[in-house]
């Protein structure tokens, strides 16, 4: 115990005695655990920025009836493949579309406890029309409540009233690029066209901003009830049912347990938009990559340090050598003193990637809406940046205390 005592202290004096070399050493690993706490915080604010944009219209599970398979042949995969089978006029069954009997799944959903919400819909290929303009888009019969609750609509109305489309019949709430195309504004009439001709007359009672392309310049809200009426359906007739989970990375799992349940194509979010979730895992590759890459240069610094420090007291080795210390009492030396830096240095560093990463949660950013640039706040990336810079002191420490041990004190102090 005394001996390790000894230890601490000659590690100490060795910290002390080169206060410049010990300050640098730490603020390689200070700069190195800032740096990796806040590119994973930045990285990690930009996923979830992106991911909370595009389920702002996209839920993280779509029920549907989906496009039957190819049912020309209704003999393929029935017969025996040496059977010769002769077709004449063959008729293909007729598809029936949306989902007739939407209450029954959406009492079977109420009783999932991973769902946190769901809403139906009713979405119409139509014409909108002003005067001589004709565009081609998107009305969507929702229900105006939970409509609201999945994907928070209410938020992106610039001007009206959200709760105004369950007050008149006659209401509908256009994106902003629609009503821009069609030259309208808030209480002027559009004239809207299904593909079988039904055309009906309504009031705009709001304008819809959400700065997605695909809804602000081809979408419009209406009732769902009133969408009903306008292509004369039953009650309980939908074309969408869209759900969100309370964890929406555990679509996949939850989407095959749901299509045993129902006949309708249930489609978790990765499989439409595949391209989002491979965007998130390509960020935080990077973002983990030039982490690691900062902590293992401090490393090498580090490193270098130490074994300036091993050639600079090797006479100092060797006496203690001489006098009765071991080799692992002079790695332990080295050790601690690694070890200490890359504590000092992680403190700071943690302390200073928070001030980073508050500093640039600050910084204007007025795009899409976004006011500031996105930075999420995780305890687990503080934690991991202060494990990954002790391992990495802890290693740049033990190669030159481990020459260190193995100095032969007669040579060193002969020559």
């Amino acid at each position: 115990m005394i001996v390790n005592k000894t230890n601490y202290k000659i590690a100490n004096a060795h910290l002390t005695s080169r206060l410049k070399q010990t300050l640098v050493a730490i603020l390689s690993v200070t700069f190195g655990i800032s740096m990796y706490i806040f590119m994973n915080s930045f990285m990690t604010g930009v996923n979830d920025t992106q991911t909370g944009l595009a389920f702002s219209t996209l839920a993280h599970i779509r029920i549907y009836n989906d496009i039957p398979k190819d049912n020309t042949n209704l003999f393929a995969g029935r017969v025996d493949e040496n059977t010769l089978v002769n077709i004449r006029n063959p008729k293909v069954i007729q598809y029936t579309e949306g989902i007739k009997n939407s209450d029954k799944i959406l009492n079977l959903l109420d009783s999932v406890p991973e769902i946190s919400g769901v809403t139906p819909q009713l979405n119409i290929n139509v014409f909108f029309r002003n005067g001589a303009t004709k565009v081609n888009g998107m009305l969507s019969g929702i229900d105006v409540v939970n409509e609201d609750q999945l994907f928070g609509t209410a938020q992106y109305v610039v001007e009206g009233d959200w709760m105004d489309l369950n007050r008149r019949s006659d209401g509908i709430l256009l994106g902003s690029g629609l009503a821009k195309k069609l030259s309208l504004h808030l209480n002027d009439n559009v004239v809207v066209t299904t593909e079988e001709g039904i055309t009906k007359n309504y009031k705009v009672i709001g304008i819809v901003e959400t700065t997605l392309a695909s809804v602000d310049n081809a979408k419009a809200y209406i009732r769902i009830g009133f969408a009903r009426q306008l292509i004369s359906k039953n009650m309980g007739y939908v074309t969408d049912i869209q759900v969100n989970l309370k964890d929406y990375n555990k679509t996949v799992e939850l989407s095959k347990r749901l299509g045993k349940m129902t006949p309708y194509k249930v489609e978790p979010w990765q499989e439409a938009n595949g391209q989002l979730e491979a965007a998130n895992k390509l960020r935080n590759i990077i973002a983990v990559a030039v982490s690691l890459t900062i902590l293992i240069v401090a490393g090498f610094g580090i490193y270098n340090i130490m074994n300036m420090t091993v050639n600079e007291k090797i006479r100092e080795i060797a006496i203690l050598k001489a006098m009765g210390f071991d080799g692992k009492d002079i790695i332990q030396i080295f050790l601690t003193q690694s070890v200490i830096i890359g504590i000092l240095g992680g403190v700071v560093g943690i302390i200073l990637g928070y001030l980073v990463s508050l500093l640039v949660n600050h910084i204007p950013f007025k795009i899409a809406s976004l006011e500031t640039l996105p930075i999420t706040y995780r305890t687990k990336d503080y934690i991991m940046a202060f494990v990954f810079g002790l391992i990495t002191t802890f290693v740049a420490g033990y190669l030159p205390s481990r020459k260190a041990s193995q100095v032969d004190p007669v040579e060193i102090i002969r020559g």
